[in-house]
């Protein structure tokens, strides 16, 4: 297994080595991670969908603030079942996890925002962008290289965004262009998630990252109030939206604890699937030819450089052996 160079600046928040988890990367527990990541994408999903549905009365930031606090007791309440109990929620790096917290509750509002303009797959499409993203910032937080075939793979991934959004084209709005960033930092976070495996519980991440969304909740209240009174109906999705968001971190963290990125990476792309389907059935949204041709590309441009990432592994791992 080849092992990664890490930056001074991630270096620098390390504890000592004799509390940290040693990451594994062998089949069974790759395995493990990747069923658990592509569950939590399909429960993430339905999430999503209860949010879009909410977002028109409830507004963003009622809506991020409830998502936090009822994801928020979620996770506490499956920390309670653990042996630890609420130990399992106390940070060890408390810089590195409250900055995941904080640039998790960014992303959530900038796919809120975009949700009031864009379908559900439009975004998940855009979305694609992150496996990219995460092998272009895999240089700087990691010190990995990227070599020639990969470069190559991730320019032509990006000009499938330029499909997808065809500037001057109807999705090219400065909704996409919030999403962008937000999907820049949501890449950063994905990264962030693996290496705080080695130190943090799957409920600490995800406590802490719901704590962020009730903080970003309230920020966001001045600019995106409620624009009527919650009925039943809304306050459900409101409640399914934070049980399944905190389930899903739950989940999610614990397949990055199992699984290296370069494997779950790819199931990303699964909630395209689960996000036109839903966005379908319940909006009546149907994405147009041009999203699904540029999610197509920018779908092979990364599924190959993980391709390469696994091939280089394998022969790094041969001439260990060797």
């Amino acid at each position: 297994m080849r092992a990664s160079p890490v930056s001074p600046a991630i270096a620098t928040m390390r504890p000592p080595a004799a509390i940290r988890r040693v990451l594994v990367d062998d089949a069974a527990s790759t395995v493990r991670g990747i069923g658990l990541a592509a569950l939590a994408y399909l429960i993430w999903t339905l999430g999503d969908t209860s949010a879009k549905w909410a977002l028109p009365v409830a507004g963003v930031g009622l809506a991020m603030f409830w998502r936090g606090m009822f994801g928020a007791a979620t996770v506490a309440a499956v920390a309670m079942t653990r042996p630890r109990g609420w130990r399992t929620m106390i940070p060890v790096r408390w810089g590195m996890v409250l900055l995941r917290s904080g640039l998790a509750g960014f992303v959530s509002c900038t796919w809120y925002m975009a949700w009031q303009t864009m379908a559900l797959a439009d975004t998940y499409a855009v979305g694609f962008t992150a496996p990219l993203l995460m092998t272009v910032l895999s240089v700087p937080m990691l010190g990995e290289k990227i070599r020639w075939r990969r470069a190559l793979s991730t320019v032509l991934g990006f000009a499938g965004v330029l499909v997808m959004l065809r500037p001057g084209g109807a999705m090219w709005t400065p909704a996409v262009l919030l999403l962008l960033v937000g999907i820049v930092a949501m890449a950063v976070t994905r990264i962030m998630t693996r290496q705080l495996s080695t130190t943090e519980t799957p409920e600490c991440q995800a406590v802490w990252l719901m704590g962020g969304h009730v903080v970003a909740g309230l920020v966001m209240l001045a600019w995106f109030p409620p624009a009527g009174a919650l009925t039943a109906g809304i306050w459900v999705a409101l409640l399914f939206l934070g049980v399944s968001s905190g389930l899903a971190h739950c989940v999610f963290t614990t397949a990055y604890g199992l699984a290296p990125v370069s494997a779950l990476a790819p199931y990303e792309y699964t909630a395209l699937v689960w996000g036109g389907m839903t966005g379908f059935l319940v909006f009546g949204e149907v994405p147009a030819w041009s999203t699904l041709g540029g999610a197509g590309i920018v779908a092979a441009a990364g599924l190959y450089n993980l391709h390469r990432e696994r091939v280089l592994a394998a022969r790094d791992r041969a001439h260990t052996a060797g």
